[in-house]
């Protein structure tokens, strides 16, 4: 049986953040249900198609899953079960925000496999959460960590975010050390992005306001004192924004940067199966959306899938593997890239490590460049 990753999409929240530019929003408890529903239909319908797969990991992203009342988180994983075979040693993640988890939820979430928790903080000052849009404080953060723990959870990530409007580099690493100081298994820090058609954009975008934003310098500090930081408390960098204790790297995460096999249902949801990519339509689940429409396949050609495992596996620190490459596509890694790759390692924005070609330190400051460096030119 073949691997395969399931990702599971809740496209509700209680709030949007204003610089949020997923497929969210709120919804009432109607629409919350008519969904559910949709979605465990959708997902039973995958019993014959993917029964050659075996699930190595499921996520729960969205929007906030943890909107969802127990009853319906339980549905969609009696769906789950019912249509996939589901290994016993899975990593099941469910993200979350604090103020939307109770100690019910909690329990039903061991009780049906869920083993991760991914909980979004962002900040731990509570001016930069209220900037950001967030519903909650620090110390509703601290409260549903330790509920949490309290109920057995021993895999749990814990988002930060750098480059928040009005936000110091004293402010940033005095968030990284507290957050560490609780001792989450993983990190995931990025830096903020202002995206089109969110009201971040509105106020930052094409250079408004930039004085209320971090400079470039500060920014780059703290990406680099994120590193420093995180390593002082027993954490490595394993991709471009991921830190984790030993053993506990999101395995899910690593099979998108692997280019590994994934069903994507819900709202927006993307899949990647026999190198074709198909989405589920956008209003999947709402009132009169068709729910048999067959989605749009976009075949992967070779060198495609050349493209997606050197600018995907550039994330990992650890790199790519030429062997790897090699046993993939039937040919040296030279003979495709051997030009830019030599160029790159003269720019010492890559090097060789062994058998792997990974990223130095000045090539992860500049990493979307080097990326763009592996796409071909049509």
């Amino acid at each position: 049986m073949k691997e395969l990753e399931l990702y599971i999409h809740i496209p509700y929240c209680v709030k949007k953040c204003k610089y949020c530019d997923f497929l969210s929003a709120p919804g009432s408890a109607s629409e919350r249900q008519k969904y559910v529903e949709s979605l465990c239909e959708r997902i039973r319908s995958y019993a014959e198609p993917m029964k050659a797969y075996h699930v190595v990991s499921i996520f729960l992203g969205g929007g906030t899953p943890s909107v969802l009342e127990p009853e319906q988180t339980g549905a969609i994983f009696d769906a789950v079960y019912d249509a996939f075979r589901v290994d016993e040693d899975a990593e099941i993640t469910t993200e979350m925000n604090p103020g939307t988890v109770t100690e019910q939820k909690l329990s039903l979430y061991r009780k049906i496999g869920i083993n991760r928790l991914s909980i979004g903080l962002q900040s731990v000052n509570n001016d930069e959460l209220k900037a950001l849009g967030r519903i909650h404080t620090y110390e509703d953060f601290l409260d549903t960590y330790q509920m949490a723990r309290r109920a057995g959870f021993r895999n749990i990530n814990v988002d930060l975010m750098s480059a928040i409007p009005c936000q110091s580099l004293e402010s940033y690493e005095r968030g990284v050390r507290m957050v560490a100081e609780l001792g989450p298994e993983h990190i995931s820090a990025y830096s903020l992005i202002i995206e089109e058609g969110t009201p971040f954009y509105d106020r930052y975008g094409e250079g408004k306001h930039e004085e209320e934003l971090p400079d470039e310098d500060t920014e780059r500090l703290m990406y680099t004192r994120t590193k420093e930081i995180l390593e002082s408390y027993g954490y490595h960098r394993y991709e471009i924004s991921n830190y984790a204790k030993d053993g506990y790297e999101c395995r899910h995460n690593l099979g998108y940067w692997e280019r590994r096999e994934y069903l994507g249902i819900g709202a927006g949801a993307a899949s990647l199966i026999d190198n074709m990519r198909f989405c589920e339509p956008e209003n999947f689940g709402k009132a009169g959306a068709a729910t048999d429409r067959q989605p749009e396949m976009q075949i992967i050609d070779i060198r495609g899938q050349m493209e997606e495992f050197m600018f995907l596996g550039l994330r990992k620190t650890a790199g790519v593997s030429g062997k790897v490459f090699r046993q993939s596509f039937f040919v040296d890694i030279e003979n495709v890239y051997g030009e830019t790759i030599k160029k790159l390692i003269g720019q010492r924005l890559l090097e060789w490590e062994g058998d792997c070609l990974r990223l130095t330190e000045r090539g992860i400051d500049v990493s979307n460049y080097v990326m763009s460096k592996f796409l071909f030119v049509s």
